[in-house]
């Protein structure tokens, strides 16, 4: 597919607004340069509707459309699950972590690690930390996003590659996390409105133009097995979805550790005035997870009826871009585009204040402000750097990036899980504890997949978490498991959530038992 003319020219209006947006945002910073806080956290004011849309922008990228919809073609609603028990994770979190992480007033997740165990478990999480979000996360949207260029624009790989990272630096790398933040709203806007005017399309064109309702009906009797939630045990795709693990299993381990404790999705609601904002913020982002499916699943399910012959299943979301009229289809592709540069830019964004304040900070501690705020600038400019170099000869031998993102950090996430759940909720877990659980998710997880190679993916993540947990009990139990006197104690922590908070999770989870009741 190529774009025309007119679809460039929308695109590249896209281009120039954005960056125009970002520079004004970082215009209005105070006078005598940014500091820290400024730079790191957008000055602790973030607003909740900021929070909530930098949060989903910073989630899907190039592999969450294409992939996901792909998914859709392949294996139907089923990958839904994904985004919906997304949604109620998020208020979980709202709910449960927020509090104690705000409480502690901490700039990145490690730091809550030095205050709740040492320094040890800090600088091992931090260093792995670092080389994940630059090694595989990084480096895969910036593949994935090369690919995606090439495929709706035409454009070779390689200059997609470099204008994503020129384009997520021009409008990032001088605002932070402000320009970032506030940028992503145009980002959402696009990708929501773009998304559900494909779908729009999709179900018309189904439907042979009598509408969506009509179109949504033609799916669900011409291909009802793609409307299937939860998969059975001789279903093809049982190994991606086993099941009711989705519901009861690993999908929960996974979760937490995406939208609890990662550094570039998280450090949004770090960046929020108060636990009230930030709550409202997860609670914004939770409604617009369970609007996902619809944006990125739905045109891949109305594709097995449009496109019955694509060689593969991530064929399926450019394919469908072809039933946009000219001019529409650039403003659709400047929404994937949006997708992935802003997932890009808070990628750098949290490498940057991961270095500075866990690595750097420690080294150097005696510097300026604005002199931790320049290596940040620095650290961000450099892992692209790193990414687009290294991003061809780690990813161009995989067939599907995604799986390669899932299976690395599948090793680590329940280590990363436990370590968090146990600090944060049993005082009696020490920094031993910590690293075991850290090591043991490791070699559990490799042990498992070379030994069990039958076991599904989602379980062996929920069993090693199980195993981990064990592990950190049995070693807490033999070693010092004092707290550090830095970290807020659990008494200290006010969960209690205001009325609007609560009703929004009442209507999470009643739109979750219903979707989940009609496609069971």
């Amino acid at each position: 597919m190529k774009l025309e003319m007119l679809d460039a020219g929308v695109f590249i209006a896209y281009v120039l607004g954005l960056l125009v947006l970002a520079l004004w945002v970082s215009r209005e910073d105070k006078q005598g340069g940014k500091n820290t806080e400024d730079y790191f956290l957008a000055s602790k004011a973030l607003p909740w509707w900021a929070i909530g849309a930098s949060l989903i922008a910073s989630n899907i990228s190039a592999e969450q459309i294409i992939g996901m919809s792909g998914s859709g073609y392949a294996l139907g609603l089923a990958i839904a699950s994904y985004e919906w028990m997304a949604a109620i994770t998020l208020i979980l979190v709202g709910k449960y972590m927020l509090p104690i992480f705000l409480k502690n007033g901490i700039y990145t997740m490690p730091q809550y690690l030095e205050q709740r165990f040492d320094n040890r478990v800090k600088t091992t999480m931090a260093l792995f930390w670092l080389a994940v979000y630059i090694f595989v996360n990084l480096t895969a949207v910036l593949w994935l996003g090369g690919l995606a260029i090439e495929t709706v624009a035409g454009v070779d790989w390689i200059y997609g590659m470099i204008f994503l990272a020129v384009f997520s630096i021009a409008y990032s790398l001088y605002g932070g996390l402000k320009a970032v933040a506030y940028t992503d709203i145009l980002q959402v806007v696009l990708l929501v409105f773009g998304g559900l005017f494909l779908s729009y399309l999709a179900l018309d064109a189904v439907s042979g133009g009598e509408g969506v309702l009509a179109g949504f009906g033609v799916l669900t009797e011409k291909v009802p097995s793609h409307f299937d939630m939860i998969l059975s045990s001789d279903n093809e795709h049982y190994m991606s979805l086993p099941g009711i693990s989705v519901l009861i299993g690993g999908m929960w381990v996974m979760n937490f550790s995406y939208w609890g404790f990662n550094q570039y999705i998280i450090q949004r609601a770090l960046a929020a005035k108060d636990v009230k904002e930030a709550q409202k913020g997860i609670a914004f982002a939770a409604y617009l997870k369970l609007l996902m499916p619809i944006i990125v699943v739905l045109p891949g399910i109305a594709a097995v009826i449009l496109y019955p012959d694509l060689t593969t299943p991530d064929q399926a979301y450019p394919s469908m871009m072809a039933l946009m009229p000219v001019g529409i289809k650039g403003l659709v592709f400047a929404a994937l585009v949006a997708a992935i540069v802003s997932s890009l830019a808070s990628m750098t964004n949290s490498i940057s204040t991961i270095f500075t304040m866990d690595i750097y900070a420690k080294m150097k501690p005696a510097k300026s402000q604005h002199h931790y705020v320049q290596v940040g600038r620095v650290a961000a400019l450099a892992s692209l750097a790193i990414a687009l170099v290294v991003a061809e000869p780690l990813l161009g031998k995989f067939d599907q990036a995604f799986q390669y993102i899932q299976e690395f950090t599948g090793f680590f996430t329940p280590g990363i899980v436990v370590i968090f759940v146990m600090g944060m909720f049993w005082s009696k877990a020490s920094s031993s504890g910590a690293l075991a659980a850290a090591i043991g998710s490791a070699v559990f997880s490799l042990i498992l997949k070379f030994t069990w190679p039958e076991l599904p993916f989602m379980d062996r993540v929920g069993l090693v978490f199980l195993m981990c947990l064990a592990l950190c009990v049995l070693v807490s139990l033999f070693t010092d498991s004092k707290a550090s006197n830095s970290s807020v104690r659990l008494k200290e922590i006010n969960f209690a959530t205001d009325k609007g908070f609560n009703v929004a999770t009442v209507g999470v989870v009643i739109i979750l038992i219903a979707l989940y009741a009609a496609w069971w």
